[in-house]
């Protein structure tokens, strides 16, 4: 096993892991195929690995590895050696394994709803791995959990997503891990929250010292939080080394082209976002050449005859690439990149192409309000507020985004436009129910798992005419649309990466062309290049087709480059509208700037974002905000101004009922947008 030094005693320093040469292969659909590839790596103590990738490169599987659960039903097979705090995870006695597992390593998953029991409370959860219910308040409070016990009596539902994340990683570190496994712990998070999560993570390092293997698709995470970065391809490590160096000048035809599709707020939104070549499904990893050479612009003859080695970038002394071509791998992408954009003013955005000349309102909302009644743990009822007061004009052919923190009503109000769910008040006027279609987060969820895909589009034809329906046609069309082959008609959605199920909702929901579509958060799950594939579809049907979009994210990043306005939600009302660049520029109300300070960046320090939304359950009076708020005064808490979303700014020329709403700007503070 590798040993490190400690910088302060010079003394050997056993690695929180230690991987060495490890293949790995399980049976699926009972043929048996190789998963990890010669995989060599350490985890120091009180180090955080970065380990990205797409969907399919084998990160949650090498997880699965470190932790001795991979399934039993794949047959694995495993050679090379893996320890974690000095146990061999492959060979060693089964009893060791298990203790190892329970005193050395924690795992804090996505999703800590599938983890935590929903039948019992979270005190007595934390309890079982913290051996005490004094100890488990102090984890909880060591991990940012506020009102520690209170919270103990709560169950995991009545507990915010960010909260049941900190409850996860208390029971993680309650035993005093060298590793903490995190695989995608902040992907279902909004980015408020997920800066307070990875601000833990980090914090846990310094104070605890043990080691964190940070699995992420998001390589703005990475940047904010880890010490070194892994980037895995075909279950291969291509490119290794301190996060500042892999980050600012990768040698990696893969990890530039994951970089270039990565949004953030310099990105071009007026031209198409630039995405890695073809779907990861497209091509398997072979075992002669380079693994993402049927991906690679700039592969050569040698590629194909000889896989790279992982080997040190000249140069530098920690920086590893696995590319014959490592030293002029970014200058030859970008000279294949051509030209450089149009300077942004000098053509149209995506948001302009198509769109009428005269302004026409598609959707409108006036005092738009949701309640649901909810019961608490002693069986009371009470009103859930979702919508207070949302009065909103959407134009025909604009796109608008509707960013926000979970809980508030962002999407309560997509599913109302939707017709899917009835306001308590207000009204809604907009086109018939069959001119508008939605498209959800989950789209495996959301398309009907036993119907192939043909039967999925062509169940959409019904409402036309049969003379004019021509369903194979129809079909066709609609799948070279969204980037599909015909070849996919017979196949079912579990048959589908993630990537060509958004497409086909896609294509299911614009086969027919809407005149409004619904987007709920359909890129948040998705790697960063399909992501970017996804995006770029939805403003190419909506400039072809002319339809309005309507598109719900937490990320602003997302929103600048989709939407021609921003509507910032806050706990049930609008805070803040405004064009796209003006909102990410010039953002006014304290908790858009919260937003925006939130969303990860390369090199970006994690801010501190103060408190946890307030409960809809009992709203603070006033400024729903004032409580988070750095800046509030004594009348937010008690004045409606706060509430009330006002013109600001420079008012539009002409008569204001002439206005397109795209060219007004409303803010709900007191301040007025004063600093």
């Amino acid at each position: 096993m590798l040993r490190t030094l400690d910088e302060q005693t010079a003394t050997p320093v056993t690695p929180a892991a230690s991987i060495r040469g490890l293949e790995l292969s399980l049976v699926r659909n009972g043929t048996r195929t190789t998963v990890l590839h010669g995989i060599d790596l350490d985890i120091a103590p009180g180090e955080i690995l970065g380990l990205v990738g797409e969907s399919g490169s084998g990160k949650s599987v090498l997880s699965l590895a470190l932790m001795d659960l991979l399934p039993r039903a794949a047959e694995p097979r495993v050679t090379g050696t893996l320890t974690v705090g000095g146990t061999d995870m492959v060979r060693g006695d089964q009893e060791r394994r298990r203790l190892a597992r329970a005193r050395d390593l924690g795992v804090v998953f996505q999703d800590p709803m599938t983890s935590l029991n929903p039948t019992m409370r979270v005190g007595r959860q934390v309890v079982e791995a913290a051996g005490s219910a004094a100890e488990a308040v102090r984890l909880l409070r060591a991990v940012g959990v506020p009102e520690p016990e209170r919270r103990m009596r709560a169950y995991p539902h009545e507990l915010s997503g960010g909260l049941r994340q900190r409850v996860m990683i208390a029971m993680a570190i309650a035993g005093g891990p060298r590793l903490i496994v995190a695989d995608e712990p902040t992907t279902a998070l909004d980015v408020t929250v997920q800066s307070q999560v990875l601000r833990v993570l980090r914090g846990l390092t310094d104070e605890v010292g043990c080691g964190v293997l940070m699995i992420t698709h998001d390589l703005g995470v990475a940047g904010q939080i880890a010490d070194r970065v892994a980037v895995m391809y075909g279950g291969r490590l291509v490119e290794t080394g301190p996060t500042e160096q892999v980050l600012t000048d990768p040698r990696h035809p893969y990890t530039i082209g994951l970089l270039a599709s990565r949004l953030d707020f310099t990105t071009d939104r007026h031209a198409p976002l630039r995405t890695l070549l073809a779907d990861p499904t497209a091509h398997r990893p072979t075992d002669a050449g380079c693994a993402y050479r049927p991906r690679c612009g700039i592969a050569a003859a040698g590629c194909a005859e000889e896989r790279p080695a992982l080997s040190p970038v000249p140069g530098t002394a920690l920086h590893h690439a696995a590319c014959h071509r490592a030293p002029e791998a970014a200058r030859l992408l970008a000279d294949q990149a051509g030209t450089p954009a149009t300077p942004a003013g000098e053509r149209p955005g995506p948001a302009d192409r198509g769109r009428p000349p005269v302004p026409d309102v598609v959707l409108q909302t006036t005092e738009l309000t949701c309640d649901f009644t909810v019961r608490d743990q002693r069986g009371r009822k009470g009103r859930l507020a979702a919508l207070r007061g949302v009065t909103v004009d959407i134009e025909a052919g604009e796109s608008i985004a509707l960013v926000g923190e979970s809980g508030s009503g962002k999407s309560t109000l997509l599913r109302i436009l939707a017709g899917l769910q009835k306001p308590t008040n207000g009204t809604v006027a907009g086109p018939d129910r069959a001119d508008i279609q939605m498209v959800f987060q989950d789209a495996g969820a959301s398309l009907t798992p036993w119907l192939t895909v043909r039967e999925l589009l062509t169940e959409r034809l019904a409402r036309l005419d049969r003379a004019t329906r021509r369903p194979r046609e129809r079909v066709a069309e609609a799948l070279r649309a969204v980037g599909l082959p015909e070849s996919v008609v017979d196949a079912r959605p579990a048959e589908l990466s993630g990537g060509q199920r958004q497409r086909v909702a896609l294509a299911r929901a614009t086969i027919v062309p809407p005149r409004v579509l619904l987007c709920d958060e359909p890129t948040s799950a998705l790697d960063v290049s399909l992501a970017a594939n996804v995006l770029n579809l939805i403003r190419e049907l909506r400039r072809d087709l002319g339809m309005t979009v309507v598109f719900v994210t937490h990320d602003l990043s997302v929103a600048r480059v989709i939407a021609d306005r921003i509507a910032v939600m806050y706990l049930g009302r609008l805070v803040e509208i405004g064009s796209a660049d003006e909102i990410v520029t010039d953002p006014r109300h304290p908790y858009t700037r919260a937003l925006i300070s939130a969303v990860p960046g390369l090199g970006v320090t994690l801010p501190e974002i103060v408190g946890e939304p307030a409960s809809p359950l009992a709203p603070p009076s006033g400024c729903a905000y004032h409580p988070r708020c750095a800046v509030a005064r004594d009348e937010c808490a008690s004045t409606l101004t706060g509430v009330q979303l006002v013109p600001i700014g420079p008012r539009p020329p002409g008569p204001a009922r002439t206005a397109p709403p795209s060219a007004r700007r409303s803010l709900a503070c007191v301040h007025r947008g004063e600093s």
